[in-house]
């Protein structure tokens, strides 16, 4: 009797340490929806700004833009993006400046796709149109900020 005690003593510690050495893996926060509305105006030198929405766990959460370079401009160009917004642990991560997240995925010609990440780790996968002059939108430099 005493012997199938201290087998089930031993068996019960093995267990515990065999738990502690498993690595407990946590999940990647799961993605955001984004959409932004960029307009721009101006003759020769442009401005730039506009607003959006980020939605995340079915709450939405409004969005200042800026930084965003429409080229030179004559006239007005509206750019509506949308796409997700990857690695978002809170709202707040998504605030920042935002750079090319891989050679060449900053600027969204026709139907491609930018991909920008912050210093944060936040990546955004954009897509979207354009109406007016400009034929591409380059999003390097694209400034975000919660409202």
């Amino acid at each position: 009797m005493l012997r199938v005690t201290k087998l089930s003593l031993v068996a019960v510690a093995l267990a515990g340490l065999v738990s502690l050495a498993v690595p407990s893996y946590s999940q990647a926060p799961a993605p955001c929806d984004i959409n932004i509305k960029v307009i721009s105006g101006g003759f020769i030198i442009g401005a730039s700004g506009g607003e959006g929405t980020l939605i995340c766990g079915g709450k939405r959460y409004p969005l200042s833009v800026g930084g965003v370079k429409l080229g030179a401009v004559i006239g007005l160009s509206e750019a509506n993006l949308y796409g997700r917004a990857y690695n978002v642990g809170s709202p707040g991560d998504v605030a920042g400046t935002y750079g090319a997240a891989e050679a060449g995925f900053a600027v969204i010609r026709g139907r491609g796709v930018a991909k920008l990440k912050n210093t944060k780790g936040v990546v955004l996968e954009l897509r979207g149109r354009q109406v007016g002059l400009e034929f591409s939108v380059d999003l390097g430099g694209l400034i975000l900020g919660l409202k």
